[in-house]
């Protein structure tokens, strides 16, 4: 059996499709896309709940990828897992979703540090990680494109020298989801979760070293909708 894998804008309609036709909204599909990530991160490793001394860190930026972040955050919290969230872009930046999500997690009491323009950064994510046995990468997704600017780029660097896992939500930032090129600063994660299907860039060899141990995270979607988009696309020669 042939597996479908999606490009970045069959990505978009996926999710558009999904919430206009489907009825689902977009903060189910994101709360399923962040519930769906500690699944497979508690299933990695189940021996982090309820051990304060090895606790995750989340890395967020501004979009979509953040708010999957905040969803992470809260259903770790749920569980029983010590979390951090450490805002990369002030909170004022948030919109749609993602700031919906900011704003619930704000009133839960998962720490929110926001380093968003600040100097030294690497020092200050060294002082924030003492505990830290996993660190979440949410800070860019399927849409971004090209060299990641500052500030995540130091937080990518800062990340891929750190001794402790890495987790990439969706895709790791810097790898692009067409063409499986990195940026001259991509992350490398142990373990990638994406969304719905394998992305296109997945299969490139250049992809490889970034990707880790590979999980597709299902966010609710019907699966007729993941053919359809992508038998839809084959058919005009997309």
């Amino acid at each position: 059996m042939t597996t479908l894998t999606l490009t970045r804008q069959q990505s978009r309609e996926i999710d558009a499709l999904a919430i206009e036709r489907y009825g689902i909204p977009g903060m189910v599909l994101m709360e399923n896309a962040g519930r769906g990530v500690v699944d497979v991160l508690l299933g990695v490793e189940p021996g982090i709940v309820d051990e304060p001394a090895r606790s995750v860190m989340i890395l967020c930026g501004k979009g979509n990828n953040a708010g999957d972040g905040f969803v992470i955050a809260r259903h770790l919290d749920i569980r029983g897992v010590s979390v951090k969230v450490i805002l990369l872009a002030a909170a004022v930046e948030l919109r749609g979703d993602a700031r919906t999500n900011y704003e619930i997690l704000s009133h839960s009491q998962v720490p929110i540090v926001d380093l968003s323009g600040v100097g030294e950064l690497a020092q200050r994510l060294d002082s924030e990680a003492v505990d830290a046995a996993w660190i979440v990468d949410a800070m860019l997704g399927t849409g971004a494109r090209g060299e990641p600017r500052e500030p995540l780029a130091t937080a990518i660097r800062w990340m891929n020298a750190q001794p402790r896992k890495r987790l990439a939500v969706d895709l790791p930032s810097g790898l692009d989801c067409d063409t499986g090129q990195p940026a001259a600063i991509t992350v490398r994660a142990d373990i990638t979760c994406t969304f719905v299907a394998v992305k296109q860039g997945f299969s490139a060899d250049s992809a490889h070293d970034f990707l880790g141990e590979l999980h597709v995270v299902s966010i609710g979607t019907p699966p007729s909708l993941l053919d359809e988009v992508v038998t839809a696309d084959d058919a005009l020669g997309k």
